[in-house]
């Protein structure tokens, strides 16, 4: 399966200003791209490019004043397959886990998973340890979250959105992060594009998505707790502890973005040329 994805974003600056870009597809995804999925930033500034701490692929650019577009348009390879399922797959004891998963089990800026250990043993003790806990969180805070743009609040934390019940995708994705940690399971948080490819119209606007994936039976495997179903079509941009981690831009002055596009789109092969 074809899938064209990119984004058009459109910014103001009232000065020159220096920005971090994380917007290139993660390097387990780049042997599936037609062409590279370079920035695009128009009027044209030299961008340098370096791996963060989690391998996540980051570009450096000094914004112009002025009006200032980021954009790119990319078809990817997809399998077309749905998230891989494995309900046998069992939790790995601390003393068991490999050291990179060991900083996915620590509380962090949105995922306060120390303020949520009672609650979390409360809710989920019982749940079958493993794929069956995880589970059992993700169909909780499914339910448990309203979703809704109007409720998006950069600064919301795990905690607040169990409180106050409402949210949007990286909401969902930070308080099941959250329970996993107080549960003594990795999970780190992840964002990508997420196409309607096998879901029914009508289609919301496009966006950017995120989810998470937990470390059980001795893998990482993908969770949703905004759409709670296996999908299909999944690309990963970043991954890290949180969002704070992997904001898809970072602006260090004042700006207006003043439009915002994504697409994943699934393609024919004749018409998945890269333009």
């Amino acid at each position: 399966m074809k899938l064209r994805v990119g984004y058009e974003l459109q910014y103001a600056f009232p000065q020159p200003t220096p920005a971090i870009l994380m917007l290139n597809i993660h390097f387990s995804r780049v042997a599936n791209l037609a062409a590279p999925d370079s920035v695009i930033v128009n009027p044209a500034v030299p961008i340098s490019g370096y791996r963060d701490g989690f391998g996540n692929w980051c570009c450096r650019i000094v914004a112009p004043k002025g009006k200032v577009s980021i954009s790119t348009n990319a078809v990817v390879t997809d399998t077309g397959k749905p998230d891989t399922v494995v309900p046998n797959a069992a939790q790995i004891p601390v003393e068991d886990l490999p050291e990179e998963a060991l900083v996915f089990l620590l509380a962090s800026r949105f995922c306060d998973s120390d303020q949520m250990l009672d609650l979390a043993w409360k809710l989920f003790g019982r749940a079958k340890p493993g794929w069956g806990r995880v589970q059992a969180i993700c169909d909780f805070v499914h339910k448990h979250i309203e979703f809704g743009y109007a409720h998006a609040r950069v600064t919301r934390t795990a905690s607040e959105a169990y409180a106050e019940k409402q949210g949007v995708c990286r909401d969902y994705a930070h308080l099941a992060v959250a329970f996993c940690r107080a549960l003594n399971i990795p999970a780190r948080y992840c964002t990508g594009y997420l196409g309607d490819v096998g879901t029914p119209p009508p289609y919301p606007p496009g966006d950017f998505a995120a989810w998470f994936e937990a470390y059980i039976g001795g893998h990482w495997y993908t969770f949703d707790p905004r759409n709670n179903v296996p999908r299909i079509g999944r690309v990963l941009i970043a991954r890290g502890r949180d969002a704070a981690d992997v904001a898809m831009t970072t602006t260090f002055g004042p700006n207006t973005l003043e439009s915002f596009k994504v697409w994943t789109d699934e393609v024919s092969e004749s018409s998945a040329r890269v333009n």
